[in-house]
């Protein structure tokens, strides 16, 4: 079974959602406090290397705003 999951580097990350206003310091603030904020769903870490799976930072957008952004 192949999964055909879209990945994205933490500095191309922003790039995808102009107009929300991420930067690379706010995505890696994000990694660095997901265990409380709920971001750890969407890191995939191969390595060293840490990967964002845009379907699941998708699915963590449409939950912050359905509950105004507060954890």
């Amino acid at each position: 079974m192949t999964s055909n999951k879209r990945l994205s580097t933490v500095k191309n990350l922003p790039s995808f959602y102009p107009d929300a206003g991420f930067t690379e310091s706010s995505i890696r603030w994000l990694i660095f406090n997901s265990g409380e904020n709920g971001f750890n769903h969407c890191i995939r870490r191969v390595g060293r290397k840490v990967l964002i799976d845009l379907d699941s930072f998708n699915e963590w957008m449409d939950n912050e705003a359905l509950q105004g952004g507060s954890r």
